[in-house]
């Protein structure tokens, strides 16, 4: 080590410089790190160092780094640093040697791609290494030059950056233009001038989850770092000059999150891990504690030992969640669970993730960034690190967080808008996305056998109805059963708390009760009647109100790449196959004799085709009554239109009443919801065009175009080309799709902003007039009126889609009609001569479907109708 930094050392005189010397600490680590200095010394330059056989191998990059492969960046070779210097910020002084002002400007970790080793590579003058920093992502290269240029005085390479996801074609040192350390926040004239605070060392300690991140059961923290990206600056926010002086309320409702499916992947967002925990609140006045559940409970007394560990510390409000652990230092609630009963908290940890009062400072109002920040001085400050800690946060995509978080066999994440305040309640500012087929239910009853304790029945919040999702068999200990009675006995109950299609009938060895309890489960999947299936018993939970738990649906293990993920499909001794979680009954049943492909589509070819193209047919459906389609035995044998709930129907579809019927709609929220329908023959899906959950208020307009006889495809697109000039003249965008018929439909999303105003009526009679328009100046091509004998040679212009309860075919639905059609979405610049709708059936619209960029800004391109309206009016009286 002495030989290979005698240059460093030759070149430095350690009494005038604050460089570190050779012989500077530095904390162990299993990965080999990184870090870029930004310097300004006779020249502004970027230092890029790679950690290798204990120095850091050093290169100046002239003109700094780039994300565009194109460009190439002259990387001169210098002298080895020892690994201290991976925290040096500062000046060194003029007339030293490389005196100016350095900055922190990335660091992180990287590792050598290909065969070779990384001393192999560095030998052969072509290393390729892919980085894992706060700024810097990716592959990229360092080539050596065959001639040096200063005459063989330095080595000179090129550093490249490869081609993949971070790359940027065209302004690729864009990346070079923030000015701010990563690890004291400061800028280079803020170092310059001594101000701010020193950095943070490049600790192993405090790095965080990565994409192929390990578990560390000693320190009970990720030990290895997702590519975070701190955004720290000096200035004080509009909103940090907003705090004011306030007393600490005695306790805070806590902010919730909402379930969603999938995270939020844009910059605006920032992403936790979500601990299988107890949520709490740490209330600190006075240097005396208080831990307070989330509905307000007083649990300082069962965790005394994070209580003592806080004490003495400034006036402070902390949101966090206390975990347990299992042997291999993942978060496990049912060791949370035994800890509380048997009074063996004291290796529990407090995780810290908000700060909602600091001293007298009510920290509400501020946006999340800032009050992390201000955690995290907080705890830096005055926790150990151990049982109280601190919650770091991603800024990568929420899918990449999210698949990490898996592959580690963690909950899920949850996700949160950095620029918003604390609200309390649940909002659409925090979402939670799990990895995990867990779930809180709610106890219903419970059964026994020969007098001995069997299962419970359990059920969940939906709308107004609390519905029986099935009995949990399995997870119960002698000793969680003497504990689990009593809480039963006492919340005993005369009738059935389950209401609503499918709730258990009175058997006996039932006992109902009050649905109080909540309790944590886990389950295989959904039955294809909405049934939780292979249910275990982890633990009651005492942190959350009965009236709370409504669905929650882990993430699709296939997106999130867990450990042992549910294969799509899988069959069972029944001869079920498993689709989504869904059991599929009579899974070779043949619902279509072809595809066009002379093979049967058998019901479990239509489950998997919802899978494959669910996620992006949802949010058209979703929150919309639907009905469906049915064709149990073929679309050779009956076939019936179903809009209402009935005897049987599957807990997976939600339930919505309609003003004006007394009986439930269906209505489908969640993908797992298609595999249903698919396993009782739903083939075709009608949602209505209204807003979604507001059935009276119009969300969309569809015109179908269909033609009559002898009318040919090329006339049909011909209408759907004018219909949406006609409309953009109006002021509202329109997309096209095919009908998985004969005709096309054009779909013209409204806002939901400016169209509280127009109702039903009013959208109806606006699309009967623009169809009208249409066939008064073609009357020869095209007709308003349905009458079959007025349509030969013509194309019926349906306006009648465009009523209350009237519905359309949802895009990607199949229809029941021989070929296995569906409805492919288009872009207008696939609705032109040779189209052909045949090609888009069930077998070949999901790899279809990967290719397109149809109905991209579906949203964004939502109009208002009330304009459209008022243009039509004058269009009309100048007319």
């Amino acid at each position: 080590m002495a030989g290979k930094l005698q240059a460093y050392r030759a070149k430095r005189d350690f009494e005038k410089t604050r460089e570190p010397g050779d012989d500077a600490p530095v904390a162990s680590s299993d990965r080999l790190r990184f870090v870029i200095q930004k310097h300004d010394a006779t020249r502004l330059h970027y230092d890029l160092r790679l950690e290798l056989d204990g120095v850091f191998k050093s290169w100046a990059v002239t003109k700094g780094p780039s994300l565009d492969p194109h460009d190439k960046r002259l990387a001169v070779e210098v002298e080895d640093h020892p690994l201290a210097y991976g925290d040096f910020e500062g000046t060194i002084p003029k007339g030293e040697y490389g005196g100016g002002t350095v900055q922190l400007w990335d660091r992180g970790f990287w590792k050598p791609e290909g065969k070779l080793s990384a001393h192999r590579q560095f030998e052969k003058g072509d290393l390729k290494f892919t980085l894992e920093g706060d700024r810097l992502h990716g592959s990229f290269v360092l080539v050596r030059m065959r001639n040096d240029r200063d005459g063989g005085k330095r080595t000179n390479w090129l550093l490249i950056k490869h081609r993949d996801e971070h790359a940027i074609d065209g302004n690729g040192e864009a990346v070079l233009k923030t000015d701010t350390s990563v690890a004291s926040g400061r800028t280079m004239a803020a170092i310059a001038a001594g101000k701010g605070r020193s950095p943070k060392p490049f600790l192993l300690a405090e790095s965080v989850l990565a994409p192929d991140a390990e578990w560390d059961s000693r320190k009970r923290l990720a030990a290895k770092r997702l590519a975070a990206k701190p955004r720290r600056g000096e200035a004080t926010s509009p909103r940090k000059r907003e705090a004011r002086a306030a007393e600490m309320p005695s306790f805070i409702a806590p902010q919730l999150s909402r379930s969603v499916e999938r995270p939020a992947n844009g910059d605006d967002w920032v992403h936790e891990i979500k601990f299988d925990g107890y949520r709490i609140q740490m209330r600190i006045e006075a240097g005396k504690v208080t831990l307070k559940t989330r509905k307000g409970l007083d649990w300082t007394a069962k965790f005394r030992a994070i209580a003592k560990a806080a004490e003495g510390f400034p006036n402070a409000i902390i949101d966090g969640e206390i975990v347990a652990f299992d042997s291999r230092g993942s978060p496990d609630f049912a060791a949370l669970q035994a800890a509380i009963s048997e009074g063996k908290t004291q290796d529990l940890v407090f995780f810290a993730f908000d700060m909602l009062f600091d001293a007298e400072i009510d920290l509400r109002k501020q946006t999340l960034r800032e009050r992390k920040e201000q955690l995290k001085a907080y705890l830096d400050a005055h926790a150990d690190g151990v049982v109280l800690r601190y919650v770091e946060h991603f800024e990568t995509g929420g899918d990449a967080v999210l698949r990490s978080a898996c592959k580690l066999s963690l909950e899920g994440i949850v996700s949160k808008a950095v620029d918003a305040p604390y609200v309390s309640g649940r909002s659409d500012t925090w979402t939670k996305a799990k990895c995990r087929a867990g779930h809180e239910v709610v106890i219903g009853g419970w059964s026994t056998t020969a007098g001995r304790f069997r299962s419970l029945l359990v059920g969940v919040n939906r709308g107004s109805h609390f519905v029986y999702i099935g009995r949990v068999g399995t997870g119960y200990s002698a000793s969680k059963v003497e504990r689990l009675l009593p809480r039963l006995k006492a919340v005993a109950a005369k009738t059935s708390p389950f209401t609503g299609a499918g709730a258990p009938k009175r058997e006996p060895g039932v006992t109902w009760l009050k649905p109080e309890l909540v309790a944590e489960i886990e389950f295989a999947g959904w039955t294809g009647d909405g049934m939780v299936r292979q249910a275990a018993f982890k633990g009651l939970r005492e942190d959350k109100p009965a009236e709370e738990v409504e669905t929650e649906l882990p993430a699709d293990p296939e997106e999130t790449a867990t450990p042992e993920p549910r294969p799509a499909r899988s069959r069972d001794r029944g001869g079920k196959v498993d689709v989504m979680g869904v059991g599929i009954s009579h899974p070779d049943k043949a619902l279509w004799p072809n595809a066009g492909d002379d093979r049967p589509v058998s019901k479990q070819d239509l489950a998997e085709y919802f899978a494959a193209v669910g996620e992006w047919m949802l949010p058209h459906i979703k929150g919309r009554p639907c009905s469906l389609v049915r064709a149990p035995d073929g679309i050779d044998g009956e076939m019936f239109f179903q809009r209402h709930a009935g005897m049987g129907t599957s807990n997976l579809f939600e339930l919505v009443r309609v003003f004006g019927d007394k009986k439930p709609y269906l209505q489908i929220d969640r993908i797992e919801a298609l595999a249903a329908a698919a396993q009782i023959g739903g083939i075709e899906l009608h949602p209505w065009n209204c807003a979604p959950g507001d059935p009276e208020v119009p969300g969309r307009l569809v015109f179908d175009l269909d033609p009559g006889p002898g009318v040919s495809f090329g006339d049909v697109i011909d209408a759907a080309k004018q219909m949406r000039e006609r409309l953009e003249a109006l002021g509202l965008t329109s997309f096209c799709k095919t009908t998985g018929g004969k005709g096309l439909h054009v779909v013209a999303p409204l806002a939901p902003g400016k169209r509280s105003k127009v109702d039903w009526p009013a959208a109806k009679d606006f699309a009967r007039r623009v169809c009208a328009d249409l066939a008064s100046e073609e009357p020869s091509r095209y007709v308003v009126n349905m009458a079959k004998r007025l349509r030969n040679g013509r194309i019926f212009l349906d306006y009648l889609r465009n009523d209350r309860m009237a519905t359309a075919v949802a895009p990607l639905s199949p229809r029941a009609r021989p070929g296995a059609h569906a409805s492919m979405p288009l872009t207008w610049s696939q609705v032109k001569s040779g189209l052909d709708p045949s090609r888009f059936t069930v077998r070949t619209l999901p790899g279809l479907l990967k290719k397109t960029g149809a109905w991209e800004g579906y949203d964004d391109a939502a109009g208002s109708i009330a304009d459209a309206i008022k243009k039509l009016g004058k269009r009309a009286e100048a007319a």
